[in-house]
């Protein structure tokens, strides 16, 4: 009895596949510390704009080009102060990426550009005849049916 294999004991090896990334976990901890930060940085944001919007109203009577030039000022301090949250660099990464992107475009000449512009507007013309066509065919049809046609 001590040949006997007990295969029920053995572990088998478990192959991963190529494509299965290892997971990374995030600890509870460090994910509210985010969010706390974030929640702090959107509520001085919030503070800022209102009390921008609360300037303007009060003064109103100080001349239009200086309130702009306040309000583009607060609005690239706000745009600073966004861009250190989650949804800030994400969005910076995304326009990154746009920017990356358009790069990648393979533009059109402008003999192809005009060509194009030119079909277009031909096919538009063609359309329109074609539905001015049946529309009027369908109101005589309408109108000899209905006995209103003079």
């Amino acid at each position: 009895m001590k040949n006997v294999k007990n295969y029920s004991q053995q572990k088998t090896p478990v192959k991963k596949s190529k494509l299965e990334k290892p997971r990374v976990e995030k600890t509870k901890p460090e994910k509210a510390k985010k969010s706390k930060s974030d929640s702090f940085l959107w509520l001085i944001i919030t503070v800022l704009v209102l009390g921008g919007i609360v300037a303007n109203v009060y003064y109103d009577n100080i001349a239009l080009p200086i309130r702009i030039i306040a309000w583009l000022i607060l609005a690239i301090v706000v745009l600073f102060i966004a861009y250190y949250t989650n949804f800030g660099k994400k969005s910076w990464q995304f326009l990154l990426d746009a920017k990356m992107e358009l790069r990648k475009v393979v533009w059109p000449t402008r003999q192809e550009a005009v060509q194009t512009s030119m079909l277009v507007i031909a096919m538009v013309i063609v359309m329109a005849l074609i539905l001015w066509g049946v529309d009027s065919v369908l109101l005589w049809a309408v109108g000899t049916l209905t006995g209103q046609s003079g």
